[in-house]
């Protein structure tokens, strides 16, 4: 490990930071770093990081934006009700939820606000520059895990777009885990260029998705034809309501579709349908239908229930993401992380759409940072 990063604190400013991922991801590292419970899912954790120059879990610092005033604790608790967090772990953590809920200031643009964009830039900005100053980090990443937002329509910056604008102007690497906009705007083209800040993005590969990165090239690697490749997504809580929306769907949608024609070379039949199902709460089911042909044209199906708890699939993703943009920040990476599309839906920057080449990818950015931390970078 380097230096700089294992002897210093390490903030990670999540946009969205009362949601049900962000406080999973604030409860679930303050668990692993207590030894209350192991690191499942976290890749970085494996062996394949190992001697990588990460910062530790312990040294992680969170803070964020919201437009909700819930505080984490009593966040925690709901989530704890609805089976996402383990019982009694709120209150073994209670100061760790206390402290970061402390760091969390409120979002926009809200109802009423008169604040033009550069405005809102501005106060997001300061609002990151006073949490690394006042916390005495070395630096900070900015996460957005905020509810996914409609597809943008003309030139107007949405609020994925401030967000990311204020991490870059606070001079902080950014990651986006939603299908939302965030640096994917034109107009922030040239800001993202000249930054001299690594990013990443878009949309955390979880469940559905997560499967047809794999299957996908199971299918064209034997040969098999696929005719028609239809899903669709039962799911509540926040996301559910927000993906309600057409055209929050819609954005939702492309970066599964695009997983499918980049990996079967052409994009089959069939949609995708999420349907909001507030019952389910943090917890979502998705099904596949995948009508394929096989030798002398014999017609065949493969039919996939993908069941999970989306915050719980999500968080040691977004703790894995915070770990490798700070390590690609102090390293002197720039740019878009193409090496991490393995964690997303639609990255960014050129790279493979098949979990396995993806997986082989991140091995070869894994032995990267293995070098600069032997350099002491």
């Amino acid at each position: 490990m380097s230096a700089s990063l294992s002897d210093s604190r390490v903030g990670v400013w999540l946009i969205g930071a009362r949601g049900s991922v962000a406080t999973t991801v604030i409860a679930g590292c303050a668990a692993v770093t207590a030894g209350l419970h192991a690191p499942t899912g976290m890749v970085t954790e494996t062996d394949l990081f190992a001697d990588c120059g990460l910062p530790a879990l312990s040294s992680l610092v969170f803070g964020g934006h919201d437009t909700v005033d819930c505080p984490l604790p009593k966040r925690a608790e709901a989530l704890v009700a609805g089976g996402v967090l383990p019982h009694g772990l709120p209150s073994a953590i209670a100061a760790e939820l206390e402290a970061a809920d402390r760091e969390i200031r409120p979002g926009g643009p809200a109802p009423g606000d008169t604040r033009d964009p550069a405005e809102l830039v501005d106060a997001f900005a300061s609002d990151i520059r006073d949490f690394v100053r006042r916390r005495g980090l070395t630096r900070a990443v900015v996460v957005n895990v905020a509810s996914t937002e409609p597809a943008t329509t003309g030139t107007t910056l949405p609020p994925s777009s401030l967000y990311a604008a204020a991490a870059l102007r606070a001079g902080c690497p950014y990651v986006n885990f939603t299908p939302s906009t965030g640096l994917h705007h034109p107009a922030l083209v040239t800001l993202a260029e000249s930054s001299g800040l690594p990013y990443a993005g878009r949309d955390g590969k979880t469940g559905q998705t997560l499967l047809r990165s794999v299957l996908g090239p199971m299918f064209a690697q034997r040969a098999l034809t696929v005719r028609a490749w239809s899903g669709t997504n039962l799911l509540g809580g926040g996301d559910g309501a927000a993906l309600a929306d057409p055209a929050a769907a819609a954005a939702k949608n492309a970066g599964k579709e695009r997983v499918l024609a980049d990996t079967l070379g052409a994009a089959p039949e069939g949609e995708t349908h999420i349907d909001d199902v507030p019952a389910l709460g943090d917890w979502k089911t998705a099904w596949d239908h995948i009508a394929f042909d096989g030798f002398l044209g014999t017609r065949m199906i493969l039919q996939t229930t993908w069941q999970g708890c989306d915050s719980a699939l999500a968080a040691p993703l977004v703790l894995d993401l915070a770990r490798l943009a700070t390590r690609a920040h102090e390293a002197g990476l720039t740019g878009p992380l193409s090496d991490l599309g393995f964690y997303f839906k639609d990255p960014m920057g050129e790279g493979p759409s098949a979990l396995g080449e993806q997986y082989a990818v991140l091995a070869g950015f894994a032995g990267r940072l293995r070098g600069l931390a032997g350099e002491g970078r």
